[in-house]
């Protein structure tokens, strides 16, 4: 009976002790995959395009491949990030010095655009550098994204900006066509009057001839005092 004992001791030590190896390994291996999800980068989308501005760009090919391409960089690895720099700089360089769009020419959207440009050369050159740390690509890879965020909030105020214009040039060029409408009439009006001194000195010369027979040269003077 102590031998049946011993041996049903020993063979739930074993299986325990299986147990336990196969839970630490589990351990290990969720361990290893945090370390590996540590360095994915994860933006979340600020800005973009209001309906108005991205129907004034829809013809614009270079940004739309800017648009399309940086979405890899809301959620990539580290590895991913620096990979992918050097395609991403010469798209950004491509969008900025082919600004199909007139309106936005102006200067102070082409720095955005210049700034742009200049982080993702920055991302492209760390890739070169061996001794670079995660923390410094992740830094950087977040400034890229709120750059382009600032790019895209520039662009929607020059379009807001513009739809304001337009709706207050309507707003004050309407009552000034009412006001004119109106005005004409009252003027063609006062044209056709007779000035009133000269309704009086005729009535006074007709007077002076029914009872003179003739007018009267210095009555008519001194009426037309």
């Amino acid at each position: 009976m102590k031998q049946v004992l011993s041996f049903l001791l020993i063979i739930l030590f074993f299986i325990f002790s299986c147990n336990r190896s196969k839970s630490v390994q589990e351990v290990s291996e969720n361990s290893d995959s945090l370390k590996v999800s540590s360095n994915r980068i994860v933006n979340t989308i600020d800005e973009t395009l209001n309906p108005v501005a991205r129907k004034a760009v829809l013809e614009w090919k270079e940004y739309k491949n800017v648009d399309e391409f940086i979405i890899k960089y809301y959620n990539i690895s580290t590895t991913e990030a620096l990979d992918y720099a050097e395609e991403l700089s010469e798209l950004v360089q491509l969008m900025k010095d082919s600004v199909r769009v007139e309106l936005l020419k102006e200067k102070n959207i082409s720095a955005r655009f210049n700034v742009l440009h200049n982080e993702t050369l920055r991302l492209a050159d760390m890739a070169t550098i061996s001794s670079i740390t995660d923390k410094e690509i992740i830094e950087e890879v977040e400034k890229i994204v709120e750059v382009y965020s600032a790019v895209n909030s520039k662009i929607n105020t020059i379009y807001k900006a513009k739809e304001l214009q337009n709706s207050l040039e309507v707003d004050t060029e309407t009552p000034n066509l009412i006001l004119d409408e109106e005005n004409v009439p009252a003027r063609n009006k006062n044209k056709n009057r007779k000035p009133l001194m000269k309704e009086r000195v005729d009535k006074t010369e007709e007077l002076e001839v029914k009872r003179i027979g003739k007018p009267v040269a210095s009555s008519l003077k001194k009426v037309k005092q």
